[in-house]
């Protein structure tokens, strides 16, 4: 079943973030955009170089109004202690979610039951809540953040233009789509 559509469900999950440890619920996710990524696990190897090439688009991310959370099935105290350890993720700024109760993995439909882990699962969460997009990819193969900005501006771009779509790698300002049926065979 896809999730696309759907209204994030109430959950309570303890966050580490910046030195912190904090409570994050499906409050959080309301009244902004927000960057859900999932991913396998704390001590790995292709994961931190995924949530540091997360941490290098976060800035760009908030200037679009999102927020970022990443979350595995470690608990809260494992993601302080990979912040304290490792060079990479020690540069992140953005909430790190714990789900060892694998609450959210199961939610969100990207918990490996064989493994007890999570797959690597992005979504981009509306500021009402909804999931708007998701991008699921095996084990073995690393997400690049820095196709985000463009996924959430045109998000929010449709958002903001009822009626007009987004073609296929659509940049910020270029033309966008009425679907009509004067377009129907004619793209």
């Amino acid at each position: 079943m896809s999730l696309i559509g759907t209204e994030v469900q109430p959950f309570s999950a303890k966050a580490f973030k910046q030195g912190e440890f904090i409570d994050v619920t499906e409050e959080n996710f309301k009244g902004q955009w927000t960057v859900l990524c999932f991913y396998p696990a704390d001590f790995s190897f292709v994961c931190p170089t995924e949530l540091e090439d997360l941490q290098n688009e976060y800035e760009n991310l908030k200037k679009l109004g999102a927020e970022v959370y990443s979350c595995s099935t470690d608990t809260h105290f494992v993601h302080k202690g990979w912040h304290d350890a490792s060079e990479k993720i020690n540069k992140i700024e953005y909430g790190m979610i714990g789900d060892p109760s694998q609450t959210l993995t199961r939610m969100f439909d990207v918990l490996n039951e064989e493994s007890g882990l999570a797959d690597r699962g992005t979504f981009i969460i509306d500021p009402d809540g909804v999931i708007q997009a998701v991008e699921i990819n095996a084990d073995g193969i690393g997400r690049d953040a820095s196709t985000l900005a463009d996924k959430i501006k045109a998000a929010q771009y449709v958002r903001n233009n009822p009626g007009e779509v987004c073609p296929a790698k659509w940049k910020e300002g270029e033309e966008t789509l009425k679907p009509s049926l004067d377009l129907v065979g004619k793209i």
